[in-house]
């Protein structure tokens, strides 16, 4: 093909209910069908043509590509969390250390206090041989105590706040213990999903399974082209030199493998692609679709303009980038790799320009 440029669960306790009256539903209809399969054994199962095997992959993978990005917003938070967990503990540690100071202080005044308090302030003035030195002495435990007092109201204060942080640090380790769990889950979700399509797809044979692969690029290429013979991005210019960078770093990886959760530099998932395309720019984005979503300034479709991240789907689970002409260069499912595709190949939820 060549190329031609003009210029926590909510709701858990009602999902087990639901799965438990599931169940129970399911056996009740065996046991109801369970004499007319034992009168008419049924016929063996037809295998499932390439056709709805196909069908049946594409929505797995679908479905792995959302959990994959919830996948990457849980390990994006976990890092923050660890990040805010770890300042935490060490303003924990440091204000222990000056409460610890404010109270040694505290210990020093007392006892030179009660050093000083033995006889009554009247009876050791007319005992004491130079008066005035006594004088000088007591204003110094006058200054003394204004010091211990200020110093207890500094002790108080500061255990105040080593208090809360530590009831925030103790919400953050519970919250951060809470996110790994949804990791995991997303994780084993993702896997699921993977593991179903491969057994589906073991349903066919190698000669086939790589003609169906060959026949999806095909079917990508001419949605890109129009059915024509070359790809036409017109003859937009990029919203931004930036853009143009990011544009140019995506488009160089095209022919690069589908990997969920990768960011490059040699395999990507949809997100991730785009990551690191402006990453090359000189701009982080954040890391799922659906904060991609909100990276920049929301545009209409018509003004699309070459660089843009392109969202897809209602709950904005995948991601490619504007190439112009109505082509979005992006990362498209396991087996797939880097490639243009028609930006109608797809339901857009929003264009976002950086």
């Amino acid at each position: 093909m060549s190329m031609h440029r003009r210029s926590q669960l909510p709701g858990a306790h009602r999902l087990a209910r639901a799965l438990v009256l599931t169940a129970a539903a399911t056996t009740a209809l065996g046991m109801a069908v369970g004499g007319s399969a034992q009168a008419a054994p049924a016929a063996p199962a037809e295998p499932p043509s390439k056709k709805d095997v196909k069908a049946q992959v594409d929505q797995l993978y679908d479905e792995a590509e959302q959990a994959s990005e919830k996948f990457n917003a849980a390990q994006e938070y976990q890092k923050q969390l660890q990040a805010e967990t770890g300042a935490l503990q060490g303003q924990v540690a440091a204000g222990q250390e000056e409460l610890n100071r404010l109270r040694a202080d505290l210990g020093v005044v007392a006892a030179a206090q009660y050093r000083a308090g033995g006889i009554d302030p009247a009876v050791q003035l007319m005992l004491d041989s130079d008066p005035a030195a006594y004088l000088n002495r007591a204003r110094s435990l006058d200054q003394a105590a204004a010091r211990q007092n200020d110093t207890l109201h500094q002790v108080i204060d500061r255990q105040r706040r080593l208090d809360q942080r530590r009831a925030e640090t103790t919400a953050k380790l519970a919250e951060l213990e809470e996110v790994r769990r949804a990791l995991a889950e997303s994780k084993e979700e993702v896997q699921q999903r993977l593991t179903k399509a491969q057994r589906l797809l073991n349903t066919l044979g190698a000669g086939e399974r790589a003609r169906m692969v060959a026949e999806d690029a095909r079917d990508a290429e001419k949605r890109a082209t129009r059915g024509l013979d070359r790809l036409d991005l017109g003859n937009l210019p990029p919203s931004s030199d930036r853009a143009a960078a990011a544009l140019a770093a995506a488009i160089s990886k095209i022919g690069s493998p589908y990997v969920y959760g990768s960011t490059g530099p040699r395999t990507f998932d949809c997100s991730g692609l785009m990551y690191w395309s402006w990453r090359q720019a000189g701009v982080t984005l954040p890391r799922t679709s659906q904060a991609q979503a909100y990276a920049g300034q929301r545009v209409s479709l018509s003004e699309a303009r070459p660089g843009d991240l392109v969202i897809f789907y209602r709950d904005m689970h995948h991601v490619g980038m504007y190439a112009g002409g109505g082509v979005v260069v992006h990362a498209p499912y396991p087996g797939a790799k880097v490639r243009y595709e028609s930006v109608n190949a797809m339901p857009v939820a929003g264009v976002v320009r950086v």
